[in-house]
């Protein structure tokens, strides 16, 4: 009844980090072409690093964690 038990549970780390990794690629992958040219590739880090800021201090004002 219990045959292959322990095998079985063993693959769920295994499938688990596939799915994570398919949903990176699958939400990440339509990037991959702007970073061919470096034009596109600084205008996206800009942005990033800018919206990256903007959450972040958002949040501090949001939570009271500094005098913004």
């Amino acid at each position: 009844m219990f045959e292959g038990f322990w095998e079985n549970i063993s693959r769920y780390p295994r499938y688990f980090v596939t799915i994570i990794l398919g949903v990176f690629v699958n939400t990440f992958g339509w990037l991959a072409p702007l970073f061919k040219r470096p034009v596109t590739v600084i205008a996206l880090v800009g942005f990033f690093v800018a919206a990256f800021t903007f959450v972040t201090l958002t949040l501090r004002a949001m939570l009271g964690l500094s005098s913004v």
